[in-house]
């Protein structure tokens, strides 16, 4: 089998919709299995679909097994992932309904496993995160929403990544702003890096869903993602469909494919 193009879905998407003819592999892994839905995409193109929350959203962000995911889609034969997540703007220019292309992210997350390689028989890497995003999937990614007509800033935007599951405080949120960040998320770490690690070349779409705390005049709730990851179901649809309708013109050419050069090869 080798599905070399994966879409992971955050908080909302859980369903391949986009896809057709789909079938359920569970795929083993020494992290554990992960059932991964398989389809054709509408240029007639195999893609893999992975809920990065489970069916129907039960599970936590600091409880998700990204290694298990990261591995999955690399024993399928996965070379190109396009993630989606929500994210909370810590700017008011960032509006909720506005699609976001990640840049940089800053860590704040606290208990989860960063590497497939901790050392002993395993090795140690110490992967480059000059560009954590892969430079030729973001320039894919803006050259579609040009050509869908669906607006996506792209520019300069620093993703900072919390434990979870609580929203942050509004204390936090300050810091974040003077550390320059722009908007808020729970999961795009640590799995940006596992598929570093593992030689995918990733990106990230971000859809924002709220104003985060202190921001917005509201107490912030998961429904109100939810229901705002709803309403841009279609916009994020007719976004990712129109990057890989122009996937011809993606070349790898990025050092995405080589990232773990020192140690060898990816186990």
């Amino acid at each position: 089998m080798n599905i070399e193009l994966a879409i992971i879905g955050g908080t909302g998407v859980y369903d391949p919709e986009m896809l057709s003819d789909i079938r359920e592999e569970n795929i083993e892994t020494e992290f554990g299995n992960v059932p991964v839905k398989i389809g054709t995409l509408p240029n007639r193109v195999s893609a893999a679909f992975l809920p990065r929350h489970g069916a129907g959203h039960t599970v936590p962000p600091h409880l998700i097994n990204y290694r298990a995911n990261i591995k999955a889609l690399k024993l399928l034969g996965v070379t190109k992932i396009i993630a989606t997540g929500a994210v909370g703007s810590l700017d008011l220019t960032y509006q909720p309904g506005d699609f976001v292309l990640l840049d940089q992210f800053i860590d704040f997350t606290k208990s989860r496993v960063m590497t497939f390689y901790g050392g002993g028989g395993q090795g140690v890497v110490h992967v480059d995160m000059t560009g954590p995003y892969c430079p030729e999937i973001r320039e894919l990614l803006i050259i579609a929403a040009s050509k869908a007509n669906v607006s996506l800033k792209s520019t300069g935007v620093t993703y900072i990544c919390t434990e979870g599951p609580r929203f942050e405080t509004p204390a936090e949120i300050n810091m974040f702003s003077q550390f320059g960040g722009q908007v808020v998320g729970m999961t795009s770490v640590p799995e940006v890096i596992l598929a570093r690690e593992a030689e995918i070349c990733y990106a990230t779409i971000g859809m924002v869903t709220n104003y985060a705390a202190g921001i917005s005049p509201n107490p912030l709730t998961h429904q109100e993602v939810v229901e705002t990851m709803q309403q841009t179901q279609g916009r994020l649809r007719e976004l990712i469909v129109a990057a890989i309708a122009h996937a011809h013109e993606y070349k790898r050419e990025c050092s995405c494919k080589s990232a773990i050069a020192e140690l060898g090869k990816f186990k």
